[in-house]
């Protein structure tokens, strides 16, 4: 205490050399300077046995704050600081090591940043319940803000029963939240919801694009610790979003209906965990009659399915190409040729052949297979029925890529896959 006692005496002293000098200067009076420091020499002279003590004392340090009157508004008071330190150990706030324990479950809790965790414990005076809703009242908020934002990264999540497949794209804007337990579960959850749609009015066979209005005013149950409970799932991707401090976007969905007698077949490139990737393939296999077989088919069709993804088909067969798509192909392919010099019959034999090598490029039925380029895929497809005794044929065929095309203009007329 006798060190403390020495050390207001002497921080009273700087401060009241500090405050001669200024007033000085600005020739103001003396003497409310002079009554004032003697006031808290008289007060700092005894000794400090209680916290109430300095609190008397922090309030006598503020009393001397009202020479300010005097001097310039952007002078800083030497005893403001001084005295606000005093007032700090009369405070009601928690102790500092239950402060940090606050801090520590509300994160935990809620995975927020550790800056806007302790702004809500503050403003809700240490109340860790009150701070929960205001965090997540201050991360709805922000998550509108940055609703404009490039989300381009996120992933694709893959959710499959005996009739149908659903993909689902949820995206963000970096690789690092796409890579996050909480924003996987909700990719996840969103795509076993998807399947469990069924809108009467737009039956559909085959493939069935969707875009957000579809699911997002439908109910999620979450369990996961850090977001749980029944919500809708709008309101499940603007919570993540808050947590995650970025732009979170539901951006569209498919599902994939499987033929009658056959299989369905997915495969998932880059994928985390099961369920998740981000390039995603889907295969629909039709089988005549009531074949047995099943093994043989679902092994193909992964292997077809793992094909889509790497060889990008565009068509399911040539016969599907469409012939805006073949048109632009052929006057292309003619203007080259056509700077060859050659005559109009070597032009349209080069044109016809370059034709059938675009057609291997783009119909998947046409692709050399990737496992074995010796054969195309019609010809693994024709295999495989002599192998099981029925005939086989590709029904569908899905592709889709996290982030494809998310810089120009989304809408397209353009069918992702083709009927046989």
């Amino acid at each position: 205490m006798i060190v403390l006692e020495r050390s207001f005496m002497v921080y009273a002293s700087i401060c009241w050399l500090h405050r001669l000098a200024f007033d000085l200067h600005l020739g103001a009076t003396m003497a409310f300077a002079r009554r004032q420091v003697g006031v808290f020499l008289y007060s700092a002279s005894g000794r400090f046995s209680s916290r109430n003590e300095y609190s008397t004392v922090a309030s006598k340090l503020e009393s001397l704050s009202q020479y300010k009157s005097f001097v310039s508004p952007g002078y800083a008071s030497p005893f403001r600081g001084f005295g606000n330190f005093l007032r700090s150990f009369s405070s009601e706030s928690p102790a500092v090591s239950d402060q940090m324990s606050l801090i520590k479950q509300l994160r935990q809790r809620t995975s927020a940043p550790i800056k806007d965790v302790k702004a809500s414990l503050v403003e809700c005076n240490w109340d860790i319940e009150a701070a929960q809703k205001d965090l997540r009242k201050r991360g709805k908020v922000l998550a509108s803000k940055k609703s404009s934002r490039t989300a381009a990264e996120g992933m694709l999540a893959v959710a499959q029963n005996d009739g149908k497949v659903a993909v689902i794209e949820l995206n963000c804007e970096t690789d690092f939240v796409a890579r996050n337990d909480i924003f996987q579960y909700l990719a996840l959850a969103m795509a076993k919801r998807a399947l469990l749609v069924e809108d009467s009015s737009q039956p559909f066979s085959g493939v069935f694009p969707f875009g957000p209005e579809l699911l997002e005013e439908l109910k999620l149950n979450l369990d996961h610790p850090k977001v749980n409970g029944e919500t809708t799932v709008s309101n499940a991707v603007t919570e993540v979003a808050a947590i995650m401090g970025e732009n979170v976007r539901f951006r569209r969905g498919f599902l994939l209906s499987k033929p009658s007698a056959g299989v369905l077949s997915a495969y998932l490139h880059t994928s985390p965990q099961t369920g998740l990737g981000r390039i995603a393939g889907i295969v629909s296999l039709e089988v005549d009659g009531d074949n047995t077989q099943l093994e043989a088919i679902q092994r193909v069709g992964s292997e077809i399915a793992m094909h889509v993804v790497a060889a990008k088909p565009l068509f399911l067969s040539k016969d599907l190409v469409s012939s805006e798509a073949l048109a632009n192909e052929r006057e292309i392919l003619k203007s080259q040729a056509e700077s060859t010099g050659k005559s109009q019959m070597a032009i349209e034999k080069m044109v016809e052949g370059r034709l059938r090598k675009y057609y291997e490029e783009v119909a998947l039925m046409e692709q050399k297979f990737i496992v074995n380029d010796s054969i195309n895929i019609k010809t693994l497809v024709d295999n495989l029925s002599k192998e099981v005794g029925s005939t086989v044929k590709v029904a569908n065929f899905l592709r889709v890529e996290v982030g494809e095309g998310i810089e120009r203009l989304e809408a397209s007329d353009e069918p992702v896959a083709q009927s046989a």
